[in-house]
């Protein structure tokens, strides 16, 4: 297995548990750029892009090509050697959505030059490609439109929600509330989703799939939920709602569930504590 990253936003030691095995490579390198390919590929997964508003608002221009020449790059290197492709897209597609919960036929929502537009555009991008290299090559493709996924090795300054209430929480700081915190969000454990990835490429279908938790929770039922995990008995600190801003997010997973017997295991009360865990020994 080779795993390349630019390290813009990722961390090395998230896979340091692999560098003892023969069988894992690390790259460095960025995936807009071209990159060498040394032995067989069976498999290319498209993972790479900022995925944190404060990331892809601080790396706008990086965060656009990591979906569209980077997209095309690896389009390219799974059609020169005869391998499937897995694209990671985003409910982001969705937008501030109309439609509750989001089916894959829902078209979305998206403000095309608002700021978090360089993300939500990205992947719109992403996902329009990889269907054109299935329609014009026969390539094997597959998306997946991925909803709010948590769990350890997090980045805790990201500025998603779990891995800031959690730092917030443990350091004894207000937690941060955009808007009135009635907004919803679902929250997928990690191992559940990469489960969901596992069992997509081993089906034949190019169109989007949804992975996520169908469970809807507002942010301010999610910070009682974190104070009373960690004990913190901080107060909350509310702040404007940031421009174009989902007000509800929740996966339809019908067509997972149909396809790939799949549906989320882990409940948010015990992903959570095992996230809280593992910050918690970082320090």
């Amino acid at each position: 297995m080779v795993a390349v990253d630019s390290f813009l936003t990722g961390c090395r030691g998230n896979v340091a548990h692999l560098d003892s095995s023969p069988a894992f490579e690390l790259l460095e390198g960025d995936v807009s750029e071209k990159l060498p390919v040394n032995g067989r590929l069976d498999y290319v997964l498209h993972m790479a892009s900022p995925a944190s508003p404060f990331d892809y608002l601080k790396y706008p221009v990086e965060t656009m090509m990591a979906g569209s020449a980077g997209t095309k790059n690896l389009l390219d290197a799974a059609l020169e050697q005869g391998a499937q492709f897995l694209l990671a897209s985003t409910s982001e597609c969705y937008g501030d959505p109309e439609e509750h919960p989001q089916k894959e036929t829902y078209w979305g929502r998206v403000n095309p030059v608002g700021p978090r537009s360089v993300y939500d555009e990205a992947k719109r991008f992403a996902e329009a490609l990889t269907m054109a290299y299935h329609r014009r090559h026969g390539l094997r493709t597959h998306i997946v439109r991925i909803f709010n996924t948590y769990g350890p090795r997090m980045k805790l300054d990201d500025g998603r929600v779990v891995p800031s209430f959690i730092d917030q929480a443990l350091r004894g700081r207000p937690l941060t509330v955009f808007g009135d915190g009635r907004q919803t969000r679902s929250f997928c454990y990690v191992s559940d989703l990469v489960d969901g990835l596992r069992r997509l490429m081993q089906v034949e279908e190019p169109l989007p799939v949804n992975l996520g938790n169908p469970d809807e929770i507002t942010i301010l039922e999610f910070a009682e939920r974190i104070r009373r995990l960690t004990g913190a008995t901080v107060p909350l600190e509310f702040r404007p709602l940031p421009e174009d801003d989902p007000k509800q997010r929740r996966p339809d997973i019908s067509k997972a569930r149909r396809l790939l017997g799949w549906e989320p295991r882990v409940p948010l009360e015990e992903g959570l504590r095992r996230t809280i865990e593992y910050f918690q020994k970082l320090g």
